[in-house]
């Protein structure tokens, strides 16, 4: 594995003037996002950097109330498009007060889930249309894309069972009470959206112990995502 080289102390970093880094975790149900998250979250701090944590639906006061409404199951009423749209409303709260925010200033933002959830749980196993997406995430969205995207795969049956084992015997969410063949679908849009997206995105092992994920995880991220000495934030 390549560490991050370390910031300075005491030396104004060229990444601290410039737009920071952008990932989001992807991925099914139990795949093991937060945990993940987490773990880069503290090795990236580790290294120097700043790093801002954050998660959709939420991750902002407007965006967080909003999602109380999704996870519940009070909008599904509504039908998909209805909360799609509120999905796009709490992705416009989050971005305007928690991400852009932090990557104008330089910092690392970590996002459990952003725009490809609602274009795999909406849209392609939601049914949802593609043009509906594509234009509330062009007006919500907008520049603000990721610099990479790390989808964490693993057969339907583990991810659920796990996400059971999360919940000890507690409610379920709107999504993890979803049919089996809705997950499956999950699954096979997450992976979809990698083969597409290449560049921009990695499929990530989730089945295997959590060190090994992290380790994985660290590798993708020192080798796409290097500091660049002259503070771009292009991915190479």
């Amino acid at each position: 594995m390549n560490p991050l080289p370390r910031q300075m102390t005491g030396v104004t970093s060229p990444l601290a003037t410039s737009r920071g880094r952008f990932i989001t975790l992807e991925g099914g149900e139990g795949a093991g996002k937060s945990t993940q998250a987490r773990r880069l979250a503290e090795r990236l701090r580790g290294a120097g950097y700043e790093v801002v944590t954050t998660r959709e639906p939420g991750g902002s006061p407007g965006a967080e109330a909003i999602r109380h409404v999704l996870l519940s199951g009070a909008a599904k009423p509504l039908g998909a498009e209805a909360e799609t749209m509120l999905f796009a409303a709490a992705r416009a709260d989050h971005l305007a007060t928690t991400i852009r925010p932090a990557l104008e200033r330089g910092a690392w933002v970590i996002c459990d889930r952003f725009a490809d959830s609602t274009r795999v749980y909406q849209g392609s196993a939601g049914h949802v249309g593609q043009g509906l997406i594509a234009a509330l995430e062009s007006v919500t969205v907008g520049d603000t894309r990721p610099d990479l995207t790390l989808v964490l795969d693993l057969p339907v049956e583990e991810g659920l069972a796990r996400a059971a084992r999360r919940s000890a015997g507690g409610k379920t969410d709107r999504f993890e009470s979803e049919t089996l063949d809705f997950h499956r679908r999950l699954r096979e849009g997450f992976r979809a959206l990698v083969a597409a997206e290449p560049r921009r995105c990695a499929l990530i092992d989730a089945g295997r112990d959590p060190l090994t994920v992290s380790n994985a995880i660290w590798d993708v991220v020192t080798d796409r995502l290097p500091p660049h000495r002259n503070g771009s934030t292009d991915i190479p």
